[in-house]
C-alpha cells in the first residue's frame, strides 16, 4: 500500500484532494475488514504457529474469533487515536507553512518512520509483558493518568512548547535553512547542505508520533499480548493516517467532543487492564466484544453530538 501510495498514486507532488483522501481511506479500511477475516482463518488452522501460545492479557488461547475480535477493538482503538494524532500534524504544518503539495511527503516518510518505531517499540513490550506480568499495571495506570490529563489539558501550549524545544536541538547538530527546495529535505545554500522546513516538519511528525505511541502501544496491550496481532492493528491504523489527514484536516475543529470521547476510551482500556481478573468472571469469555462495542458506541455518540452542537451554532 506505501508503495502504491507513493509510487503510483501520488508520484507526483499535488494537493491531495478530501475525495481522493475518503476513497483511499475506505480502501484501507475495507482491507483492514478483510484482514480480519485472514486473521479468522489463520489461527482457527494455526498457520505459522498463530494461535497456539496463551495470550497473558486474558489467559485465553486466541482461536479465529477472539483474534479477530482482538483485532478490530486494537484496530479501532488505534484509529481513533490517530484521528487527534491528525490535528496534531495540521498544527505543524500551518506553524511551519508547508505548502499542502508537500504534505503528502511528510506524513509518507514520517509513517515508514512511524511503523519501524512501533514494531521495535511492540517487541519490547511483549518481552517485558512477558518476564514482567506487573508491568501491565503500570500500563493500566499509565493510561488512566493520560485520560485525565487529556480532558484537562489544552495540547496547543505543549504541542509550542515540544516544537521550540526539538527545532532548538534540531539546529544544534544541523544547519537549518527556511527556504524550500521542492519536495526534498535538503537543499543547498551558498555551497553548503542544509535542512528544509520539510525536514524540520518530518523530525516533528516523528517526535509527536513517539509521543502519541506512548499512549497507543500500552492501549493495543490492554486488548491482547500477542505481538502480531498488536502490530497488525497498528500498521492499519497507521496506514490509514495520511488519507485521514487529508480527509479530516480541515474539519477536524468541527469534531469538539473528539478529545473527549478519546480520553474516555483510554481510561476504559487503562481500567480493562487494571481488573482484567475481575472483569473476566464477572463479563465472561465475551469481555473482549464488549469492549468492541462500548468504544464503537463512545466514538459514535462523539460524532453524532459534535455534529448536532455544530449545527446549533451555526444557527
Amino acid at each position: 500500500m506505501l508503495a502504491i501510495d507513493l509510487g503510483v498514486v501520488n508520484r507526483k507532488a499535488h494537493v491531495v484532494s478530501v475525495r481522493e483522501a475518503l476513497a483511499f481511506t475506505t480502501i484501507l479500511v475495507i482491507l483492514a475488514f478483510g484482514f480480519t477475516a485472514l486473521i479468522w482463518v489463520a489461527y482457527d488452522h494455526h498457520w505459522l504457529a498463530l494461535g497456539t501460545h496463551v495470550d497473558r492479557i486474558d489467559g485465553a488461547i486466541n482461536d479465529g474469533r477472539l483474534a479477530a475480535v482482538k483485532f478490530i477493538t486494537g484496530y479501532l482503538i488505534e484509529l481513533s487515536l490517530s484521528a487527534d494524532n491528525v490535528f496534531v500534524m495540521a498544527m505543524i504544518f500551518a506553524h511551519l507553512r508547508i505548502p499542502a503539495q508537500y504534505q503528502h511527503r511528510v506524513l509518507f516518510w514520517g509513517i515508514l518512520g512511524a511503523l519501524i518505531m512501533r514494531g521495535i517499540m511492540i517487541v519490547v513490550g511483549t518481552q517485558l509483558i512477558a518476564r514482567y506480568h506487573w508491568i501491565l499495571y503500570v500500563f493500566g495506570l499509565f493510561l488512566v493518568y493520560t485520560a485525565i490529563r487529556m480532558m484537562l489539558t489544552k495540547d496547543e501550549a505543549h504541542l509550542e512548547a515540544d516544537e521550540v524545544f526539538i527545532i532548538r536541538q534540531l539546529r544544534r547538530f544541523f544547519p537549518v535553512t527556511g527556504q524550500f527546495n521542492g519536495h526534498h529535505f535538503t537543499a543547498m545554500v551558498e555551497g553548503r547542505r542544509m535542512l528544509t522546513p520539510l525536514a524540520v516538519a518530518l523530525v516533528l511528525v516523528e517526535a509527536m508520533d513517539l509521543v502519541f505511541a506512548l499512549d497507543s502501544i500500552p492501549a493495543a496491550f490492554a486488548i491482547t499480548a500477542d505481538p502480531f496481532l498488536v502490530f497488525t492493528s497498528n500498521v492499519f491504523a497507521i496506514l490509514g493516517l495520511r488519507s485521514l489527514y487529508f480527509a479530516l484536516a480541515g474539519a477536524i475543529e468541527k469534531f469538539r467532543y473528539l478529545k473527549t470521547s478519546l480520553s474516555v476510551i483510554l481510561g476504559i482500556v487503562g481500567m480493562k487492564m487494571l481488573l482484567a481478573d475481575v472483569l473476566k468472571d464477572v463479563l465472561g469469555p465475551n469481555a473482549n466484544l464488549y469492549l468492541l462495542g462500548l468504544v464503537v458506541g463512545i466514538l459514535v455518540a462523539g460524532a453524532v453530538a459534535s455534529v448536532v452542537v455544530e449545527r446549533r451554532a451555526r444557527r
